[in-house]
């Protein structure tokens, strides 16, 4: 293993070409998705809503209940 300034070059190397590699399927998956949300726009979905969807099915279910139950005191505070 070659080594520059105490630094393992090839071991580097390897990581960098690796994250590189990642970095651009990451751009693929977003425009994949891009594609699906522009498909479900045009079949007349809201996607606004199926955001804030994908966000709360993320969440574990004590959070979402905290979350949902904030909403509520703020909607009431502010009388919405």
């Amino acid at each position: 293993m070659t080594e520059v300034g105490g630094i393992a070059a090839d071991r580097l190397r390897s990581l960098i070409e690796r994250i590189e590699r990642l970095e651009e399927e990451k751009k693929a998956l977003a425009g994949d998705i891009r594609d699906v949300f522009a498909e479900a726009k045009s079949a007349g979905f809201d996607i606004k809503t199926m955001r804030s969807i994908l966000k709360l099915r993320k969440m574990n279910a004590a959070d979402r209940d905290e979350q949902e139950s904030l909403l509520d005191i703020y909607r009431k505070a502010l009388d919405l």
